[in-house]
């Protein structure tokens, strides 16, 4: 098992930019695939963005690609969201996941360790 804690999170206007971070203990870090989801209330749980053991793939909701950016270092254990031009409908807590599936796909039933979330509002 691999143990998650997300920070970063906040309150920030529309247009704006936050950059969550997740950090991982455990479990060797770059063995693992990694993922962000969010969850706005009384919504499900979706997928944000994911990233390969290696960094090297990179897969994104299509309602944040081009604004948001998933990327990690091995060397930290800590996998990074870069969000900018935020907008409202950002708002939801985030959370990180990993993953034993060398290249992570969508699907958070595929991911066996999550951390406690971090909130992110967007204000208009």
């Amino acid at each position: 098992q691999v143990q998650l804690v997300e920070s970063g999170g906040g309150l920030v206007q529309a247009g704006g930019s936050l950059r969550l971070s997740c950090a991982a203990s455990g479990r060797t870090f770059s063995t693992t695939g990694m993922g962000w989801f969010r969850q706005a209330p009384g919504k499900e749980r979706e997928f944000v963005a994911t990233i390969s053991r290696s960094g090297t793939i990179l897969r994104y909701a299509d309602s944040v690609k081009g604004r948001f950016t998933i990327s990690r270092d091995n060397a930290k254990n800590t996998v990074y969201l870069q969000m900018n031009s935020l907008k409202p409908e950002d708002t939801a807590v985030y959370y990180c996941a990993a993953t034993q599936l060398v290249v992570p796909n969508r699907d958070p039933a595929d991911f066996g360790s999550w951390g406690q979330g971090t909130q992110v509002t967007v204000s208009s």
